[in-house]
């Protein structure tokens, strides 16, 4: 699917098909959307830009450090934009392509910052006379929905942690979610540091004009405190995971504890009924009903005995 925006008259058109780019004027090009394109429209958008377009597999293969290149032509750009599921975040690998004033993206899947800039671009098409505002405008878009990922997982967190405070029981389950919550904000500082280092690159680079400069700084800044925030969350999340070992632990000592004093409790009086279990004859013990009742009272004797130095020495 290709969508393509361009003024005319001062009114932002959207055209889906990449046989009007024989009838729409160059300079008036603001935006061209790659949407899992075919070959056809791939083709005839690189001849309308005169360069090439990078396909999925090698945007995807592109290392982390080398995610920002450019030539005589075009900048070009690859980032990865998270996408919230139920459990898990996926990442899905977008381009960007500036060629003069013309901003192209590729993706395969929809995301919600597309969406929303293609409703700006026609409700206010003053705000849009070129490509790079459109580029800046979807980056913006991106870090504020990273910040509600990074909000919404400081609230999961704050969740986590009343559970351990109140005391409710701590499962295997429980330790799972814990686990996926932190792979999940690692994810998301790797997402936000990936566009932390194509800004900085685009900053570097000659061909994107300086008047944009600005905003590309702030973006950074706003950068930073994510990753700031996202760097405290993990940390509370480690201190999180640290508390509920050591409280499994203290349960598991508690245990051990019972079943220690229960089984020195049983050993005196086992070796006394094993003593008088004997096939021998005691002669001090005859055949009257006194013999049990000696032989029980001993027994209660050794165990209230073990009890009370395990109470006197606060080992209970």
């Amino acid at each position: 699917m290709i969508e393509i925006f361009y003024k005319k008259d001062g009114q932002m058109m959207v055209s889906q098909s990449e046989a009007d780019f024989a009838t729409i004027p160059y300079d008036d090009v603001i935006w061209i959307d790659l949407f899992s394109p075919s070959g056809e429209e791939k083709r005839a958008v690189e001849q309308f830009l005169g360069t090439t377009i990078q396909n999925r597999a090698q945007a995807e293969e592109i290392e982390i450090s080398s995610r920002f290149s450019e030539t005589e032509q075009a900048i070009f750009a690859n980032t990865s934009f998270l996408i919230p599921g139920p459990e898990e975040y996926n990442e899905e690998t977008v381009s960007f392509i500036l060629t003069d004033n013309i901003l192209t993206t590729l993706r395969e899947c929809p995301l919600r910052s597309f969406t929303d800039l293609q409703r700006r671009l026609l409700a206010f098409p003053k705000m849009y006379h070129s490509g790079h505002i459109a580029f800046l405008s979807i980056l913006e878009q991106r870090i504020d929905l990273d910040a509600d990922m990074v909000e919404l997982v400081s609230k999961e967190i704050n969740q986590y942690n009343k559970k351990v405070s109140l005391g409710e029981d701590i499962s295997e389950e429980f330790l799972v979610d814990l686990n996926q919550l932190q792979d999940n904000t690692m994810l998301i500082r790797e997402n936000i540091v990936d566009k932390q280092r194509v800004i900085s690159s685009i900053l570097k680079s000659a061909k994107y004009p300086k008047e944009y400069h600005q905003r590309l700084n702030v973006l950074l800044k706003d950068i930073s405190s994510l990753i700031n925030h996202t760097n405290f969350s993990f940390e509370r999340l480690e201190y999180l995971q640290n508390t509920v070992l050591g409280i499994i632990s203290l349960d598991q000592n508690k245990i051990m504890k019972v079943f220690t004093l229960v089984s020195l409790m049983l050993m005196p009086p086992t070796l006394i009924a094993s003593f008088f279990g004997m096939n021998v004859r005691f002669g001090w013990i005859g055949t009257s009903c006194w013999s049990w009742i000696i032989v029980l009272a001993l027994m209660a004797i050794s165990t209230l005995v073990i009890f009370w130095i395990f109470k006197r020495r606060n080992m209970l």
